[in-house]
Formats: C-alpha cells, sequence, structure tokens
C-alpha cells in the first residue's frame, strides 16, 4: 500500500490538525486556579476524555459546544469547585481559541495539490467554522457530529462520509482515513473497511491524553508522528 493509491484525505481535526490538548488546557486555566490541589496536565485531560467520551454517548444529538458545557460542569464537580454557568459556557465556546499544531497549514496546502480533503469531527459546524480559520486551506467537503447527528465512534458517522465521497465520485477503496485518535478514528474505520494513517502526535508521551483508550485489535496502514513527517513521506514516494 502507498499514499498514492488514494484520491481522498479524509481528517480528523481537533488532535490531529489543532492541538486541542493545549487548547482544552488553556481554555481551564480559570477553573484550575480555584481548586485546591490542582490535579497534572495528564490528569486534567484524562478526566476530561472520561466525561467527554461519556456524554458523547448518552446524548448523541447534542451541539459540541453545548456538550463542553456539560463537561465543564463535571470537571468542577470532579475537583470539588462551585460551578460557574458563565466559565462553563466560555469553556463551551472556546473551540475555535484552540490552536492549530505548527505544521498543519503548510502541510494541509502541499497535500491539497494531490488529494481531495476532507473534514470528519465531532465538532459543531459554528465550531468548526472558527478552527478552519486557522487551517488555511478550503475543504472539498465538511461532515461534523451535527450533520450526522451522532460522535464518533458511532459508525453512523464513517457511513455518512462515505455516502458523502461517493457523490463526488470518489470509492471507498480510495479513501485514507487520517488521524490521531485511535479510539475515535482508527477503529470505525477499520470496521469501515476504510484505511487509515495515524498522526501520532502524543508518540513522546505517555497514556492515551485527551482520548479514551483504542479497543484491543484496532490497527493501522500508516504511521507518522506529524503531519509533515506524512508530507515528506509523500514527496519521498514522488
Amino acid at each position: 500500500m502507498r499514499l498514492a493509491d488514494f484520491d481522498a484525505l479524509t481528517f480528523d481535526c481537533y488532535g490531529t490538525l489543532i492541538d486541542w490538548e493545549s487548547g482544552i488546557v488553556t481554555a481551564l486555566q480559570s477553573l484550575l486556579a480555584r481548586v485546591t490541589q490542582p490535579p497534572t496536565r495528564d490528569a486534567v485531560l484524562e478526566s476530561f476524555a472520561r466525561h467527554e467520551t461519556r456524554l458523547e454517548k448518552a446524548n448523541p444529538q447534542m451541539l459540541y459546544r453545548e456538550l463542553l458545557t456539560q463537561v465543564h460542569d463535571a470537571l468542577a464537580d470532579d475537583w470539588g469547585v462551585a460551578t460557574n454557568a458563565a466559565e462553563s459556557r466560555r469553556f463551551g465556546g472556546s473551540v475555535g481559541d484552540w490552536p492549530a499544531f505548527d505544521d498543519t497549514q503548510a502541510a494541509l496546502r502541499y497535500l491539497q495539490l494531490h488529494y481531495r480533503l476532507i473534514i470528519l469531527s465531532n465538532v459543531d459546524r459554528e465550531s468548526f467554522r472558527a478552527s478552519n480559520n486557522r487551517l488555511g486551506v478550503t475543504f472539498d467537503a465538511i461532515c461534523t457530529a451535527e450533520d450526522v447527528g451522532s460522535y464518533k465512534p458511532d459508525p453512523r458517522n464513517f457511513a455518512f462520509m462515505i455516502e458523502q465521497l461517493a457523490t463526488m465520485g470518489i470509492a471507498r477503496s480510495r479513501i485514507l482515513h487520517t488521524a490521531q485518535s485511535l479510539f475515535h478514528d482508527h477503529a470505525p474505520a477499520n470496521d469501515a473497511g476504510i484505511a487509515s494513517a495515524w498522526i501520532d502526535r502524543r508518540h513522546d508521551a505517555s497514556g492515551w491524553g485527551a482520548t479514551s483508550a483504542p479497543p484491543v485489535g484496532v490497527h493501522y496502514d500508516f504511521r507518522f508522528t506529524s503531519l509533515a513527517a506524512m508530507v515528506q513521506a509523500h514527496q519521498s514516494a514522488q
């Protein structure tokens, strides 16, 4: 299998293109400042992952910015701090403030010369529009959790995306799903019969960060430690 075997790259956004872990921790600073014994960064991210996964499963049609508001309330409860409605709403609306990884814009501009670029993200349309300004390209299609009515790893999200790409003349066999999260993305891509490239942004860190642990047996077809490394591999194969 070669990178040249594909016509479309379907991207997870948060954790792959956008540095959501830094964004999450920064957006939680006002809450953490009120915690008597603040947890470590890793513990913050693990708590976020636990509540986000739980709430996405329980509320598949909830807009992501509203779901984040509930995540903030749950974290405040975990850490023994009184909830603050305005603070929770600010956290819910913070997605557009989360920074892109340093290599994202240049990598996307290069990849756009060779592939159709599609977003498949657990986000609402309004929040993604704010993030899109940081990505530097116009995507050929954008599929959000709001469009589907469920959150990855629900198989409906991949089925929706595959159907959208079929209308663009792109066959399932010509799709390479490109993502950081083995839990949200690679496991359901495996089930959908789609090839995948793992952008292992956490290659120098332990644990799973802001995502839940993946199921046993998840696999991927390519692994890169950054999007820039994926570009370099494509260039080397030319």
